[in-house]
């Protein structure tokens, strides 16, 4: 990977390339489009939704969205800070973005006020991302939400 990446707003000069990027068809089952994530934080305002291209270089290469910092005890979103969504493009993927964009993700999890754990969900199957965020060091909560298993990681040590 040689160009630097980036998460850069979505404004109206590159959201029309931000919502053509896609996954492969295999992967569909997997993560929503684009355009689908974007229209379900609009419709969530309560999950206090947080979204980025995600570019290396000049290029957009991917998408990543947040649930960040919603108030504990929220009836419909537990989770303080939650990945809603991380889309890397079929054209740009095995390359390191996602696993850049992730860094630069959790970095900017971690200075949220009370950020402790990014928690994930991730539907089992063939060529699930689990192994992705395994790697990245989440961990399973042994929860299951909506057919999908909740994943934890630690932002800070435990006392």
């Amino acid at each position: 990977m040689s160009d630097v990446v980036t998460l850069r707003e979505i404004t109206a000069e590159n959201e029309s390339v931000v919502r053509a990027l896609a996954v492969s068809q295999d992967q569909e089952l997997f993560v929503d489009s684009v355009s689908e994530s974007l229209e379900e934080a609009a419709a969530s305002p309560d999950a206090h939704p947080w979204y980025r291209a995600i570019y290396a270089g000049d290029r957009a290469v991917g998408f990543v969205m947040l649930s960040y910092d919603v108030p504990p005890g929220h009836p419909d979103y537990p989770w303080r800070y939650y990945l809603w969504r991380l889309l890397v493009d079929a054209r740009y993927q095995r390359r390191g973005f996602g696993r850049a964009a992730m860094a630069l993700a959790i970095d900017h999890v971690r200075r949220g006020p009370g950020a402790t754990d990014l928690f994930t969900s991730v539907r089992p199957g063939e060529g699930s991302p689990r192994p992705f965020y395994r790697a990245l060091g989440f961990a399973s909560t042994g929860v299951w939400a909506e057919g999908e298993e909740i994943f934890r990681l630690r932002l800070r040590p435990e006392r």
